[in-house]
Parts: structure tokens; sequence; C-alpha cells
């Protein structure tokens, strides 16, 4: 197994999703192959209590890693192997992954949350969710989508309004170009779609976020944008029964594969995670969709932009010994 050669693709590898884009993947380059985990200072305890988006983020780097490997003609393979910080393994295969995407699709998809001219057509519809079929889930448009103005309201008042969760949140935005991160992690300005004078806003709410907090800032945080006016469909990615937290990884290579069949479509992703972070929302979400709330594992506004996205940052991979 040529590792070095791995190596070098590797920042191509780091353009995969993640919560807040903390990019908590971590690899260690080892004889038998090279183990896959995570590190804890990178991930989001109070947003993702349960782990949930950091496995799903895990999996779609895996997923990204074996595409990435495929188009150089690299031959691996993942293999789950769960443990103390780590998931599993690439490793040494006969023939490489067999897959549609190439880097290019990697490195050129973006989330999107600008403005979107129309939502994906029927066969875009059926791509994704031939993906997820694929091991037992299924994708759906979520009906009455006027209904979830109010329902992102009341997640996004609820998520504000958790001091610790609004400190972690602050910790990863980037709303200034001279923040010293800004082209390494995290959530900018650009990449929030946000005018130099709301960027300057939410900085300075959220500064002051301990004592306006009682005075109804969570509120007005989550009165203050509406990403459903800026078009494109709801789509929620259902997860079949019983996954466990394997299974969930299993289901953020699907997710990724889901993204980059959109991508390839002309269309792109905008999450909207806080419906399902939020008790709540989530059930009521489920009663829309007539679905059992702990099966829907992402929901995303799809469509097709109107201008490109800016690329989101990424940081440079650290080397490990083995």
């Amino acid at each position: 197994m040529d590792l070095d050669a791995f190596r070098a693709l590797e920042p191509l590898c780091w353009r995969a999703p993640s919560a807040h884009n903390t990019q908590p993947w971590r690899l260690r380059y080892e004889p038998a192959g090279i183990r896959v985990g995570w590190e804890p200072a990178r991930t989001l305890p109070a947003g993702d209590p349960t782990g949930r988006d950091l496995r799903l983020s895990l999996g779609a780097f895996v997923e990204t890693c074996l595409i990435v490997a495929a188009d150089a003609d690299l031959h691996l393979t993942y293999v789950a192997d769960p443990g103390d910080r780590w998931v599993g393994w690439l490793r040494p295969a006969e023939e490489p992954y067999p897959t549609p995407f190439r880097t290019t699709d990697v490195w050129e998809r973006r989330t999107h949350r600008g403005r979107f001219s129309a939502g994906p057509d029927p066969e875009a519809l059926a791509a994704v969710d031939r993906e997820a079929r694929q091991t037992g889930g299924e994708v759906r448009v979520v009906p009455q989508a006027d209904r979830l103005g109010a329902l992102l309201r009341t997640a996004d008042q609820h998520l504000y309004a958790d001091p610790a969760i609004t400190a972690e949140l602050r910790r990863w935005l980037r709303l200034d170009p001279t923040h010293p991160n800004y082209r390494i992690d995290g959530l900018t300005d650009r990449c929030l779609a946000l005018s130099r004078p709301a960027a300057v806003g939410l900085r300075a709410g959220l500064a002051a976020y301990p004592l306006l907090r009682p005075l109804g800032l969570p509120r007005l945080l989550a009165a203050a944008d509406d990403p459903l006016a800026r078009g494109g469909t709801v789509l929620a990615l259902i997860a079949p029964e019983g996954l466990d937290q394997a299974g969930q990884v299993e289901f953020g290579r699907i997710l990724l594969r889901c993204w980059l069949t959109l991508h390839t479509s002309g269309l792109a992703a905008h999450p909207l995670s806080q419906l399902i972070d939020v008790a709540a929302t989530r059930t009521a979400l489920g009663s829309l969709l007539k679905v059992a709330p702990e099966r829907l594992v992402h929901v995303t506004r799809v469509g097709r932009p109107t201008r490109p996205a800016p690329r989101s940052a990424r940081r440079i991979p650290s080397d490990e010994p083995a």
C-alpha cells in the first residue's frame, strides 16, 4: 500500500462536509492501513450531544477518501472497526473503489446558503432516493413546506436560548476576515451569505449575549433569517429503523453520495439541521412525514444556485506518525 501517495491526496479528502465546518477527522498511518477517527476538540458536545452529526461527517469523510483514492487508481476499501475515537480503517483492496464520482466533484461541491432559481426535478429526486435506498433509507420531499418557516424559527429560538450551544456556535463563527482561522475552518460570513452589516450585527449581538439573552435576543436572532424565502425544495433523509452508531457512519457515506449526486445535476444543498436538533420540531417534522422522528438524520434545502457559492475554508492536514 502506497501510503505516501495517499498522503499527497489528503488535502482533497478534507473537502468533506462537517457540522459548523469543524473538520473533526483524524488519520493515523499504520502498517496495516490507515485508521480513521476524530479529534474531540473538533466535536460539538453541546449542539450534537448524541454524536449523530459527528458520525455522519466521519462517514462523509470516509466516502470522500475512497472517491479521491479511486480517481488516483489507489485501491482502498473501508472496514468498520469502532473504538475509542476511531471508527474504522482504510485498507488495501484488490480493485479500486467503484464509484461514479471523481475528485473534481469532491473539489467543486459546495454548501450553498444563497438563492435557488428552482428546486430539483423528478429525475434528480429519484437519483438521490436510489442512493438512500441502497441501505434501507429513503429521501422524501417535505410536504407543506410553508409550515417549516414556523418550525425553523422555533428550532432556532430554542438553540439560541441555550447558552452552551450559542457559545459553541460563537467558537466556530468567522464573521470577520481578520479572524485568525478565517481561511482554516468554521463558518465564515461569506459562506453564511451574510452582508457586512448583517455580520457586524450578529457579532455584536452574540458578544452581548449574556446581557441581551433575557431581553429576547434568541427570538430576534431566530426571526432575522428565513432560508425558505431563498427558494428550493426541502428534502429529508430518512434512515432505516434501528440505525446504530456504526450505521450512522455508513449513512454518512450515503449522505455524501446524495450531495454529490445533486452537485453533478447542477444542484446544491443548504442543511437545515436545526429542525432535527430540537426534540419538539423533530417530532413535528416526523408527524408531517408520517415517520418515526428518530429516523430523521438530515434535512436540507436543495435547488439550483443563482450564483456560485464561496468555497468554505479547510485546514491543512497534520501528519501523525505511525
